[in-house]
């Protein structure tokens, strides 16, 4: 046979594996036994050996091919990954969608609902160009998320090529990647049977075998994946409801949801929707934690837009928590990075909701003289919104009662315990010579929403601590590449990529800065709000807590922990050693003498951009804009990069201004150092 027509039997068996693969992982209907699929598979991985140049990423036996990857690399996502509102009751989500349609001007009653089972997973977002599977990307923070391609590619129910002669240039398909019930069983099995780490829920599975670095490990766990929309999209097809847009991507080879519906939003088919899906919940094949709901009209979910983080049009009915009843055994006393003392229930582990259950947080003494609970007590358990562990109320006394009693010392550094007048919270005195408060506020200052030093994690913390060479926050700008290469699991690069990592963070901004601190109840907000009043960081130091106490929503409570913070000589001098270090910023007062010249104007970013989209962001908020979600006819302009969608298309329609990413950076370049620290 020559190599034409071998190549030709060579791509029919490929089409044949596909088909098959279909049949049994998506529609799940199986078309031949598993020794003929073997045998078709045995003679594709020859032909695949003997001819090399012929093997495509598409090709079947490619699902697992991939090396073990170093590290997870970051992409921004085209259009913003968000989450869903959520709903605890009937009267939640009918007042949801009340508020919808009176926007809408029209009657909730007469609204078209997709209803769908809120599968129990990790959302992820795959794209595809021209058919063929690009990347895939979990949701992160909304607009970043981290690459996972090696491990979503191995998921049979993940089309690697859509099943389509005419694939759009681009499509993102955006979705759940779960474990079913069965694999989740027979995951924890394997575990029991090699003495391993057992997961607590099919989620958690799920989300730690997407973390896995080597994708042969995936590929053993059974994940399945079903799409519930979309995200960039740039194809012939148009979409006018959601429905339809789910009915296209099962022709182009994704799994559909069970039970999922269409519905009016009236009272009588919501309560008849959710207790149909309550009694379903238990035998379905995979876990759901509630219902979403979705207006099914494309153009009333474009008009009705955003909040800051969730859609208008989308809410999710979350099931109740559901209640166990255990014995309380014993409680330990955590401490945490303002050194807060926390009582922790320790629990004859009970199964709630999916998960054992073996401990559950106490909150404070005061919480547990309200529920007058002891030591040998049954006690009832909740999964708050199946997800939290919480004791409700004692269900019975147990027979021999003790008293749980707040510890004099610190249980890690033996300091002495004190609480203040008119506080819940007891505290550990011993501050930063204390181990535990130590390493969780080194933790606090380098983690995202802080100094953002990528790399620097909680286990890279804790062992550079418990090693002597990581004491403050001060002694991370002391780090050298060194001090990471020689620990197990880290190499040159791992170290080098840490120490670039902190020298980016010495860029930042004082409302950043005053957060990373950790400054007892002073949180993100409250650190903006200082940040604007006193311009500068030697202006809060030397403030009094008449001054501080001067600043809108700062209370006695904070303006006392300020003081406190600042008056205390272990602090100055770790915050010199910080700036000494080259630790820097804008002062608020230069920053905010920019001229607002774009003052009560609204403005809609969409499209990849040449820049970070926060940084864009930053630029446009300090010079006055409000940077919105949705295009409307109160959009003054839409700034539109590469592979803009449908904002894009919202702007012409809606004659809106256009300023294309190039114009933007170019116009807007100068403002730059001094809107972005980071």
């Amino acid at each position: 046979m020559s190599n034409q027509p071998c190549k030709q039997h060579y791509e029919s068996l490929l089409a044949l594996l596909n088909r098959w693969d279909h049949a049994y992982y998506v529609l799940d209907n199986p078309e031949v036994s598993d020794a003929e699929y073997d045998a078709v598979w045995q003679e594709v991985c020859a032909l695949e050996a003997q001819h090399p140049a012929w093997v495509t990423p598409t090709s079947p036996t490619q699902r697992v091919g991939g090396k073990a990857i170093d590290s997870f690399q970051k992409i921004e996502h085209r259009l913003k990954m968000l989450s869903l509102a959520n709903a605890f009751s009937l009267s939640e989500t009918c007042q949801f969608f009340a508020r919808a349609a009176q926007e809408l001007d029209q009657i909730s009653a007469t609204l078209e609902l997709v209803s769908e089972p809120k599968l129990d997973g990790l959302a992820i977002s795959i794209a595809y160009q021209n058919g063929v599977l690009a990347y895939a990307v979990t949701r992160g923070d909304g607009e970043v998320g981290e690459d996972v391609t090696h491990n979503i590619k191995t998921i049979k129910s993940v089309p690697l090529r859509l099943l389509t002669s005419t694939p759009p240039e681009i499509i993102e398909v955006r979705g759940e990647v779960f474990m079913p019930k069965a694999a989740f069983a027979m995951l924890n099995a394997q575990a029991e049977d090699t003495a391993t780490r057992r997961f607590v829920n099919p989620r958690n599975a799920a989300a730690g075998t997407i973390r896995q670095m080597d994708p042969s490990i995936a590929a053993t766990r059974a994940l399945q994946f079903i799409p519930y929309g979309l995200g960039a999209y740039q194809g012939t097809k148009v979409f006018t409801k959601h429905s339809d847009i789910i009915a296209y991507l099962t022709t182009l080879g994704f799994k559909a949801n069970p039970y999922s519906q269409t519905l009016l939003a009236s009272l009588e088919a919501l309560t008849d929707n959710y207790h149909f899906m309550a009694e379903v919940r238990d035998s379905l094949p995979m876990e759901i934690d509630g219902i979403v709901y979705k207006i099914d009209d494309l153009a009333q979910q474009i008009t009705l837009g955003f909040n800051a983080r969730t859609p208008k049009w989308a809410v999710a009915r979350k099931f109740p928590a559901q209640l166990q009843h255990t014995r309380l055994d014993a409680v330990d006393f955590q401490v945490g990075r303002t050194g807060v003392i926390t009582p922790v229930a320790r629990l004859t582990p009970v199964f709630v909701a999916g998960v054992t259950v073996s401990s559950a947080s106490l909150h404070n003494m005061d919480e547990i003289e309200r529920l007058g609970v002891c030591l040998g007590d049954e006690v009832e358990i909740q999964r708050a919104g199946d997800v939290i562990p919480k004791i409700v109320r004692v269900v019975k006394h147990g027979q021999s009662r003790q008293l749980i009693c707040m510890p004099t010392h610190c249980p890690v550094c033996n300091a002495v315990i004190e609480r203040s007048a008119g506080q819940a919270a007891y505290r550990c005195s011993g501050g930063l010579r204390c181990a535990a408060q130590a390493v969780e506020h080194i933790i606090h200052y380098a983690s995202r929403k802080c100094m953002n030093i990528n790399h620097l994690g909680s286990k890279l913390v804790e062992t550079l601590h418990a090693q002597g060479v990581l004491s403050t926050i001060a002694d991370i700008y002391s780090l050298s590449v060194n001090d990471i290469a020689e620990l197990e699991g880290y190499g040159e690069k791992s170290a080098q990529n840490v120490i670039a990592a902190i020298n980016a963070s010495k860029a930042t901004r004082l409302a950043t800065f005053i957060s990373a601190l950790g400054i007892p109840e002073i949180g993100e907000e409250s650190a903006k709000t200082l940040a604007h009043y006193f311009k500068n960081l030697t202006a809060l130091r030397q403030a009094s807590a008449e001054d501080i106490l001067q600043v809108p929503d700062i209370g006695p409570i904070m303006a006392r922990h300020c003081v406190a913070f600042f008056a205390n000589a272990n602090n100055q001098t770790i915050i010199q050693l910080i700036l000494n270090a080259g630790v820097h910023w804008v002062d608020e007062a230069t920053e905010h003498s920019v001229e607002k010249i774009l003052a009560g104007q609204t403005w809609v970013i969409t499209g990849t951009l040449s820049r970070p989209r926060n940084d864009v962001k930053m630029v446009l908020e300090s010079l006055g804009a409000k940077v919105a979600g949705s295009v409307s006819k109160k959009t003054h302009c839409v700034l539109a990069g590469e592979d803009a969608g449908s904002k894009l298309a919202k702007a012409h329609e809606l004659a809106v201004s256009i300023i294309d990413d190039a114009t933007f950076m170019h116009e807007f370049d100068a403002f730059f150092n001094s809107a972005v620290k980071k």
